[in-house]
């Protein structure tokens, strides 16, 4: 703690041990004030300036000490100096001593929970920026609010002094003017309550809601100025209820919501209906992955007692499964699907050209102009291909073009570069090594899943590097050449100071993906984009109509996310002029589905402690649970952070078979807030994985086993056998 620190604390605590030494709380009565009241009023005959300035002083220390007595002092103010100067020097030590008790606050306590509540801190200060001075006005409006309080929370916020001066200033007048007048009557007074009787307090807490009042008005300004240059172009009767721009989990799911509630939707898509994780993503690599398991499976099936088998397979069959799985689901994604269920479903490239206009380009030709009331902006993401020299002339496949290629082919490519060592990267190396190929992964990071605890990287390179992929972490690629004749693609990179020359038949690039920011009027419109579309909590974008959802506003990149956040943006765009409710990101799961699974809900280990939070880690191995051991996957753990001596469950991490699936317990614990007391007490099924969550609650509990009672209730047992 600092000089400065230091020496706040002390005057803090002489402060408060001089008005506990002195006794200093009997003066500060009603009765004492009143006995008292004409000496203190022959004092000011005589001596008014000097008593003027040692009641600011003191009323000044009292403030900024929260110390009890100020309602007092208040009333005092008005008996001894009048109405008039009462007021001044009460309005002015309260506000003074208000600021002195904020930036106490904000130099003793504001690091310390910026480090331990980093994120939720900053979405308050989010909010403070915005319109933290009328929050802060409503609170000063209603005296039943403790005061100290306010100080205290203001001065954790990124709220500017001046304007916590000057609010304080402006919302404590009322209240201190209804004081100082009351101290006037000071003889008619039996009790504080004669001056804070319920009627005045909901007078005040009336009073409190002008503020609110006041921010629908700023709101609606602000509204009329992000609209100003559009004037006249907002059309008398719109043609649509909202416009989705995007069919992938967002648009659909928001097209599905607008329909259900009767709206008048229409749902824009310029490719292909289901987005990218239907024709890309989600759906054909685990049906990949489902393939490569079962190959790998023949190739251990002497671990379940079977002849062991090098499988075959023709690739071409395998590509057609692949394709059929997409086949099979695309229904549930599909045109006829959507305007079955009232969904005005058009094939087309969208542009927003006015904040209630989407004009279309169509699929077939021509163009389609529709008014609407709202904009749902759900356009995805695409794959990141890094600016590597030489990497379009020895060509390269991204997650978006893998699927066509490989449907071309006969065999499976040889010798695959995988760059990149995130969740799609490892996914499809495990793969493609379970097939046949010779995978090498290059990681630039030090470790594979990054965002991911260090135990889990080492766990997952393991499983990879078992299954044949040669992972290559702090590895950076420099550069693509084609060497020797027949050419060769090789790629260069680059390793504590020296290059290593790499060969490979293919090349995929699974580095990322960024948010689909262009062609569709962002830039025109002055929406501001930063890697993502930016909205705020609700989701609205600089335009109270237009909001965004998905992979496009971020800040997760998952399916799941995407109908998530459909839902709050389509509710908010259609009835936002009553009520917008904010996003709910309190539980959000994921998952790596190599083999075994990696999956996580909440915090882990490595983000606990980079932002300070005090956690205790519950583990339980997967190697001592029975159906574990019966199905030959008796690897991995689960690992679970809670509040500590509380059962409050702060984050799940799951390596082992089905991971992802065990998640979920975790997931609706977190989201309705119940502990591991409640999944302890829950009954599951035997043998089954799940009982991994139920033993990970009994290891928790027997770590908080009441030691002292238990001594007793042995004693007890002794006492019952004689």
């Amino acid at each position: 703690m600092s000089t400065a620190r230091w020496l706040i604390v002390l005057i803090l605590a002489l402060g408060m041990a001089l008005f506990v030494a002195l006794d200093l709380g009997h003066f500060l009565t009603l009765h004492y004030l009143q006995q008292r009241h004409q000496e203190f009023l022959d004092l000011y005959a005589l001596h008014p300036w000097e008593l003027r300035g040692a009641y600011f002083a003191l009323y000044l220390g009292m403030a900024a000490l929260s110390l009890p007595g100020v309602a007092l002092l208040t009333l005092a103010g008005g008996a001894v100096f009048g109405f008039g100067w009462g007021l001044v020097l009460v309005s002015f030590a309260s506000s003074l001593g208000a600021a002195l008790s904020f930036w106490t606050a904000r130099l003793l306590l504001r690091d310390w929970v910026e480090a331990r509540f980093a994120a939720q801190l900053g979405e308050i200060n989010a909010g403070v920026q915005r319109a933290g001075w009328l929050y802060l006005l409503s609170l000063r409006l209603i005296p039943v609010v403790p005061f100290f309080l306010i100080n205290l929370t203001m001065g954790l916020t990124s709220l500017r002094t001046w304007t916590f001066y000057w609010v304080s200033q402006l919302g404590m007048l009322v209240g201190t003017a209804v004081y100082v007048n009351a101290g006037i009557q000071l003889g008619n007074l039996h009790s504080l309550s004669d001056v804070a009787s319920p009627a005045l307090l909901g007078s005040f807490a009336l009073l409190g809601l002008f503020p609110l009042v006041v921010r629908r008005i700023w709101r609606h300004m602000e509204r009329r100025q992000v609209y100003r240059r559009w004037r006249g172009e907002k059309p008398k009767k719109f043609d649509r209820n909202l416009v989705v721009i995007g069919a992938g989990a967002g648009g659909l799911v928001s097209a599905y919501i607008a329909a259900a509630v009767k709206a008048k939707v229409t749902l824009v898509e310029a490719h292909k209906m289901g987005g990218d994780c239907l024709n890309y993503g989600c759906v054909p690599s685990k049906a990949l992955l489902r393939t490569a398991k079962l190959a790998q499976q023949m190739r251990n099936a002497a671990a379940y007692g079977l002849t062991a088998t090098r499988p075959t397979f023709d690739f071409t069959l395998l590509m057609q499964r692949i394709e059929q799985v997409i086949a099979n689901i695309a229904p549930h994604d599909s045109v006829e699907r959507y305007t079955a269920l009232g969904v005005d479903v058009v094939q087309g490239h969208a542009k927003i050209v006015n904040p209630w206009t989407v004009e279309i380009a169509l699929n077939e030709g021509g163009t389609q102009r529709l008014s609407t009331r709202a904009i749902v902006i759900a356009a995805g993401a695409q794959p990141v291909v890094p600016a590597l020299p030489g990497l379009t002339e020895v060509g390269y496949l991204t997650s978006d073009t893998l699927w066509a290629h490989l449907a071309t082919l006969d065999t499976l490519p040889k010798r695959w570069v995988v760059l990149g060592g995130g969740p799609i990267g490892c996914e499809l190396a495990q793969a493609f090594a379970r097939l046949g190929a010779e995978v090498t992964q290059v990681e630039m990071a030090p470790r594979l899943l990054m965002r991911e605890d260090d135990e889990v990287s080492r766990f997952a390179r393991a499983a990879l590097e078992a299954d044949g992929v040669q992972v290559l972490t702090g590895h950076q690629a420099l550069r693509c050449e084609l060497q020797g004749e027949p050419k060769i693609k090789v790629l260069v990179l680059l390793h504590q100071g020296l290059e290593v020359r790499m060969p490979f038949d293919q090349l995929l690039c699974a580095v990322g993906r960024a948010a689909r920011l262009t062609g569709y009027g962002l830039e025109e419109m002055g929406i501001a984009t930063d890697k993502t579309v930016q909205t705020d909590s609700t989701l609205q974008t600089l335009y109270p109509n237009i909001f965004a959802a998905g992979d496009v506003a971020g800040p997760y990149q998952f399916t799941h996310v995407a109908a998530h956040q459909a839902w709050y943006a389509t509710v908010n765009a259609l009835f936002g002029d009553f009520k917008c409710f904010r996003v709910n990101y309190k539980a959000i799961p994921q998952a790596t589905f190599i083999d075994p699974e990696i999956a996580r809900v909440g915090l882990n280990e490595r983000e606990a402690q980079s932002q300070g939070i005090a956690c205790e880690v519950t583990r339980f191995d997967l190697g001592e649970l029975d159906r574990a051991i019966a199905d030959s996957a008796a690897r991995g753990f689960v690992k679970v952070l809670t509040v500590p001596g509380k059962d409050r469950i702060l984050g799940v991490t799951i390596v082992g078979a089905q991971a992802a699936e065990l998640l979920a317990e975790y997931v609706l614990a977190m989201q309705h807030g119940l502990g591991l007391g409640k999944i302890l007490g829950t009954v599951h099924s035997y043998p089954t994985m799940a009982e991994a969550n139920k033993y990970a609650a009994g290891n928790w509990r027997r770590a908080h086993q009441p030691a002292a009672l238990l001594r007793w209730v042995q004693k007890f047992h002794d006492w019952r056998r004689g």
